[in-house]
């Protein structure tokens, strides 16, 4: 278990600070659109990444959180004329990181991207993203209009009996994240079938393989609760089953319809905790920063992610 990050390097810069505060694992993605990522394309990347004393660990997939209408590989959630072209070309891809040495790739099966309402105030004046049921549309229409839940499980389906295969042959693991946040059903036109724990149980449940799991965040957990007090039991239950691909690591202050984020120290999840768990387990990847609140000044992003790895690291260091 070791420090990752996902935030995009602006520059050459990014990835000396990266290691300079002790990072040395990182998810990142070749410039360029994802069809051109060829092996030798990634080969080079690759190479550029470990320039700076870091490991390419992970590979974000063409299936992103954003609103599926603005997805590259939208046919895939919406069973589109080019569904099947565009997991073929995903299988490959997972071949192409198999091949140059890269061990998992993250992805989202979503719909209508990451609702919110208004920021609101943390610590110190700090502003964080929130959700709160009340103030939404309840009636706004979504980008893929309405569909049932069991169409968007079978959907489901469908991706994973043709990529499940590839990524265990070529033994790279595959991380998708659960739906941010949980969501009454319908909202939207959809039902979030990873909103839920046993939406996630489902999920990973089904073609089972080593290599299928999810990119585990404690943060959404927490949304998808009633009682944050359940986090580390849920974490257990897929860290025993080898279910934890990632661990976005993030903090909320509420429960499932209505919270705000936090910083990891600052919120009602007991983060600790959480590490404890992930020991018990084995679980032996990435832990990783996300959805850090905005500071006041400059640089807001990567001196908020900064904190977050210092307070990782702590955490890794004392909680034996």
């Amino acid at each position: 278990m070791y420090i990752g990050t996902q935030i995009p390097a602006r520059h050459d810069d990014d990835y000396r600070v990266m290691k300079q505060l002790g990072v040395n694992n990182v998810s990142a993605n070749p410039d360029g659109p994802w069809t051109g990522w060829d092996r030798e394309t990634l080969a080079r990347f690759r190479e550029k990444v470990e320039g700076f004393g870091l490991t390419l660990d992970m590979l974000q997939l063409p299936m992103h959180s954003s609103p599926v209408d603005t997805q590259p590989c939208k046919d895939i959630m919406l069973a589109g004329p080019d569904r099947d072209a565009q997991i073929d070309g995903i299988c490959r891809l997972i071949e192409n990181c198999a091949a140059v040495g890269i061990p998992s790739v993250r992805y989202n099966f979503n719909y209508i991207g990451i609702p919110r309402t208004p920021m609101e105030p943390g610590r110190g004046g700090y502003m964080a993203e929130a959700f709160r049921w009340d103030l939404v549309d309840q009636n706004e229409p979504g980008p893929a209009g309405v569909l049932s839940e069991e169409t968007i499980w079978e959907r489901a389906d469908y991706f994973l009996a043709r990529v499940v295969p590839v990524a265990e042959a070529a033994n790279v693991r595959l991380a998708c994240h659960p739906h941010d946040p949980a969501t009454p059903p319908g909202y939207k036109g959809v039902t979030r079938i990873l909103g839920t724990v046993e939406g996630m149980k489902r999920f990973v449940q089904m073609h089972e393989s080593p290599v299928h799991g999810l990119n585990f965040c404690i943060g959404t957990l927490g949304e998808m609760l009633e009682d944050v007090g359940e986090v580390a039991d849920v974490t257990r239950w897929f860290g025993e089953r080898g279910k934890l691909m990632n661990i976005h690591f993030r903090n909320i202050v509420g429960k499932r319809y209505s919270f705000r984020e936090s910083f990891p120290d600052d919120g009602d999840i007991d983060m600790p905790k959480v590490i404890d768990v992930l020991r018990e387990v084995g679980y032996k990847y990435m832990v990783m920063p996300d959805h850090a609140p905005t500071l006041s000044g400059e640089n807001q992003q990567q001196v908020a992610f900064a904190y977050c790895y210092g307070y990782i690291a702590a955490l890794l260091q004392t909680r034996h």
